[in-house]
């Protein structure tokens, strides 16, 4: 009796392991193809089409990007000097900055820049000293200055807020 509960052991650990090879060869190459699919496959986000190599003369890195420089201008901003409200008497902020812009809307952005700069003195007078003294506040004043530019020079015009100068004095 012994012997037949010996031999149907055996035959239970092979049932168990056939599923399991099976399931794991199908993971991977399921994972495999969702890695070609993504990467060189239709789903892929490449200007080219698929199975088409894009060979250029065009340097890039292995993702494909390109290195070449993106075409900008920049539309310098003029000094405002924001005093510091009446608590910090005589302290002033200096502040210069220029703006990244799409060339094509150069024009459009330079003639809204009266707008823009009423909008970047109206935020930098309600800051207080201490917020500009903290070491990470020029990251997060420099985001929401770029965010309450672009809406009002409307949405894709400019690109980024480029800080020439901050000073307190």
């Amino acid at each position: 009796m012994s012997e037949e509960v010996e031999a149907e052991e055996p035959q239970k650990k092979k049932g168990l392991l056939m599923p399991l090879l099976v399931g794991l060869l199908l993971a991977v190459l399921g994972g495999g193809g969702g890695f070609w699919a993504v990467t060189q496959g239709p789903l892929s986000s490449s200007s080219h089409e698929p199975g088409e190599h894009a060979e250029t003369d065009e340097p890039h890195d292995g993702d494909g990007h390109s290195h070449l420089p993106v075409e900008v201008a920049f539309v310098e901003l003029e000094t405002l000097v924001v005093s510091l409200g009446a608590n910090e008497a005589g302290r002033n902020l200096i502040f210069t900055a220029a703006l990244e812009v799409e060339p094509m809307h150069v024009e459009d952005v330079t003639q809204l820049s009266p707008r823009v700069m009423d909008v970047l003195n109206s935020y930098l007078r309600v800051i207080s000293v201490s917020e500009l003294s903290e070491p990470a506040s020029l990251g997060r004043l420099r985001a929401q200055m770029l965010r309450r530019i672009q809406v009002v020079t409307g949405p894709g015009r400019v690109r980024d807020l480029l800080v020439t100068q901050f000073l307190v004095n």
